[in-house]
């Protein structure tokens, strides 16, 4: 059976560590495709995630979950039939990143620095989008040689690199706190406590003519089921609904 995977985050730090997490995944996917048709996606990604780190502390927060992430990895060893292999793997990986974010000047802090990239921030950042004709800059850099464009991409991303590992080490080991558990709901409604969780992952059969909306915090939380209007946009879905869930 083919499923549909929703996940909500439940405080401010995971909402961030997903927005960049889908960012970077647009950047890497336009960086390997034809860059003169991708342009736009790949600037708005790159230039959202720029924005995203400067207005949150979140090398901060990678770096207090890494390291608590450290500490339980220790504690793990220690643990009878673990696979240490594994285990040293990521916590190498770990201390290696923690202390790639902990450099006085964060790496990435150079992008701002770039003025091409400045000259066309401001621009995309117009409401309606930008267009060649608005950024000659822009259409002369498309019209440079493939080399060129590759490695003037490559550069930016790797700028970005120990926060996008970082990014990926720690939403790794968040969504391995739990395991998926079937539910059944009669209303298509459910809510439960969320004191102590980071995560909820929802699991849908793809063929249902519903999907979830996610309302709540670390206390508590709901989930109601909808289903598309063609009036209304939307409805609430009443009908017996059945979903895997996991609450990491």
């Amino acid at each position: 059976m083919s499923t549909v995977l929703y996940e909500h985050p439940l405080n401010e730090r995971i909402r961030n560590y997903l927005k960049l997490e889908q960012l970077f995944a647009q950047a890497q996917h336009c960086s390997t495709q034809d860059i003169t048709v991708h342009h736009q996606v790949f600037f708005n990604a790159l230039f959202a995630i720029i924005d995203t780190l400067e207005r949150n502390d979140v090398r901060g927060d990678l770096i207090k979950d890494l390291e608590k992430l450290e500490q339980n990895l220790v504690i793990w060893s220690k643990a009878p039939e673990i696979d240490t292999s594994a285990l040293e793997n990521n916590l190498s990986e770990t201390v290696k990143l923690v202390g790639q974010l902990k450099l006085s000047s964060p790496i990435w802090c150079k992008l701002k620095e770039d003025k091409f990239l400045a000259s066309l921030k401001q621009r995309f950042a117009i409401q309606g989008g930008s267009s060649l004709f608005d950024l000659p800059q822009l259409h002369y850099w498309l019209y440079q040689p493939q080399k060129k464009l590759q490695e003037d991409i490559n550069s930016w991303l790797a700028l970005l690199a120990n926060i996008q590992c970082s990014l990926s080490l720690v939403l790794k080991f968040v969504r391995q706190r739990a395991n998926f558990e079937k539910i059944k709901t009669d209303s298509g409604f459910y809510q439960d406590n969320g004191e102590g969780l980071l995560l909820l992952r929802i699991k849908l059969d793809e063929n249902v003519n519903y999907y979830p909306t996610v309302s709540g915090n670390k206390f508590r939380y709901s989930i109601r089921f909808m289903s598309p209007c063609e009036h209304t946009g939307r409805r609430y879905s009443n009908q017996a609904t059945q979903f895997e869930l996991a609450r990491c």
